[in-house]
């Protein structure tokens, strides 16, 4: 990512319909950089552009290979992707482990293959980085061209955007379409306003979640931007990884990870605490951009009843009407996120495989799976804890 210019880079990305911080040219420095994401942890870096070639450029233009720029005399930047190159599907949350059996069962490999995605985040958001339409479509030609001149099995791109899904979709590449949970902001002027807005069983259920938290001693505080300081973040960390150590697995973010966070976008940040017996004990942290929040970790050390509803989701609801945010995306999965207002959306993914009887198997299956999804999310829309209007 050093390589490539942060200011070409994130340019292109504002221009885009869905940016989030974290296709950022920092958040993606920070994951090669810090060894989060890297060849040892299964995730090496390729780097896939398109350029312009310099005005009046006669002949085959190259682009640059060092220092990539936007330099007039070097050409301009017209679309840019990340790929990752793995041995496995960890980290991704679009599981295709079932494809990877079934290619092992007919004597094929289904790994390496290629992903072009955020590691270890599953927010939805423009993947496919570019100037224009006809610059986007010659990126995943770039694309299935350098997967096929490697033996990859196959590209994926995880969790991209609508814009981005058409692209895909009218170069023939499969689509397959996961449920998140969102909660957005009806105008809501505080959060007993948003309580108003629910029905009765899931109101009361709410009061009593933060009531048990509440008589328990535990009071919470937020922290923004540069207000989070190293030993924050070191408390934070803390709680972090010794969630995934409970579940038994290592933590997939180290810490220099997130000190480069501080080091680098601080401004991405809230980190909600919470406190009990003047004792710090859990923590929540939640990235934001443009009036979007996006729930991303969460940690305790000591136990305490409905304290995981009220770190993750009430507190950044609250936090989320009090600053006007309007939509607030809480990850992958969960459909208990429902009974706290967090609704139901489609995400999706788009897939290419270059053996032609497997990406036709994956297709009837895609159809089938398309079908389970539609009916899930009628089903859930039936449920909304909203009331009637």
């Amino acid at each position: 990512m050093r390589d490539m210019s942060a200011q070409a880079w994130d340019m292109l990305l504002n221009s885009q319909s869905e940016p989030t911080p974290f296709m950022r040219h920092a958040y993606l420095s920070a994951m090669e950089e810090s060894g989060s994401a890297s060849a040892q942890t299964g995730w090496a870096l390729r780097l896939i552009s398109v350029w312009h070639p310099p005005e009046g450029a006669s002949g085959s233009f190259k682009p640059p290979h060092e220092d990539l720029a936007n330099d007039p005399k070097k050409g301009r930047l017209a679309a840019v992707a990340v790929l990752y190159i793995k041995p496995h599907s960890y980290g991704e949350y679009v599981f295709d482990w079932a494809w990877a059996d079934a290619y092992q069962r007919h004597g094929l490999n289904y790994y390496p293959k290629s992903v072009a995605a955020i590691p270890f985040t599953p927010v939805p958001g423009s993947r496919l980085l570019a100037d224009s339409e006809s610059s986007k479509v010659a990126l995943i030609q770039a694309m299935v061209s350098l997967a096929q001149e490697e033996d990859w099995s196959s590209v994926h791109i995880l969790f991209l955007s609508s814009d981005d899904l058409v692209t895909t979709d009218k170069a023939g590449w499969l689509s397959r379409h996961t449920v998140q949970f969102h909660w957005h902001n009806a105008n809501y002027d505080h959060f007993d306003h948003f309580l108003s807005q629910m029905n009765q069983e899931k109101r009361k259920k709410i009061k009593q979640e933060r009531r048990k938290v509440a008589e328990a001693g535990v009071t919470f505080t937020s922290l923004t931007g540069a207000g989070i300081q190293s030993a924050d973040w070191d408390f934070f960390y803390k709680c972090y990884s010794q969630t995934y150590f409970e579940h038994g697995n290592a933590p997939y973010l180290n810490r220099d990870f997130f000190q480069r966070m501080q080091d680098n976008m601080p401004e991405n940040w809230v980190l909600f605490i919470a406190e009990k017996d003047g004792q710090r004990m859990a923590c929540s942290l939640i990235g934001i951009q443009n009036k979007v929040a996006y729930g991303r970790y969460w940690g305790a050390l000591e136990r305490v009843d409905c304290l995981h509803f009220e770190a993750c989701y009430y507190q950044p609801i609250e936090w989320c009407i009090a600053q006007g945010v309007q939509r607030f995306e809480g990850g992958a999965q969960g459909e208990h996120k429902m009974a706290r207002a967090l609704l139901p959306v489609k995400a999706s993914s788009a897939h290419w495989l270059a053996h032609p009887d497997f990406s036709d198997a994956v297709e009837r299956y895609l159809e089938k799976e398309g079908h389970g999804v539609e009916a899930y999310l009628e089903n859930l829309e039936a449920r909304s804890p909203l009331k009637l209007r």
